[in-house]
């Protein structure tokens, strides 16, 4: 058996020898990708490579580009509706802050012109208040006046009337009191014409 398993060795090692010198002649033409013997081979499977890279791509692939793509879009148009959507309540929001500023100055406008009406009708009554006691007082004053008037005028007239007496007495007559109060008449009315 050994002798069997020397003489294969042997015919291989022989045969790789023949081979190796038959090999530079069988190589000469170049690279095997460039030999035309080989082009409907190398045809065939550029065929069948470009086919199944178009299957994986159109298959595989390009569902799940287009599906993230029509996701992404998606979340955009919804972005978009919603910042759409909080921009009408951003401008709802600014017209109600309007409206309710706007209310808030009429209403402080009311209440100013509701204080002012207020202060003047007090201010008002205050005056007529005065006015009239003022009036009440001046009243008081010219009867005062009057009454003081009258007592002067009555005290001046009994004065006068004394004076009177007492000069015609004084010069040894006898003073007439009827004619002491005609002739003080009389020199009033004098007096009141003047």
């Amino acid at each position: 058996m050994f002798s069997l398993t020397q003489q294969t060795t042997t015919a291989v090692v022989e045969h790789g020898a023949a081979a190796q010198g038959a090999e530079p002649a069988a190589s000469a033409p170049g690279m095997p990708q460039l030999d035309f013997a080989l082009f409907p081979n190398q045809i065939f499977w550029l065929i069948v490579s470009l086919c199944a890279i178009y299957w994986v791509l159109s298959r595989v692939a390009l569902p799940r580009i287009s599906g993230v793509i029509a996701d992404r879009q998606g979340a955009i148009t919804s972005d978009l509706m919603a910042a759409e959507e909080y921009k009408k309540k951003a401008q709802e929001a600014e017209a109600a802050y309007d409206k309710a500023l706007a209310d808030a100055r009429a209403e402080s406008q009311k209440i100013i012109a509701a204080n002012r009406a207020e202060i003047q009708a007090e201010l008002d009554k205050a005056i007529a208040h005065a006015d009239a006691e003022i009036a009440a007082r001046s009243a008081e004053s010219e009867q005062r006046i009057g009454e003081i008037r009258a007592a002067a005028a009555t005290d001046a007239r009994t004065v006068a009337r004394d004076v009177a007496s007492e000069i015609i007495r004084s010069f040894g007559g006898r003073a007439d009191e009827a004619a002491i109060d005609r002739a003080l008449t009389a020199q009033t009315e004098k007096g009141k014409g003047l």
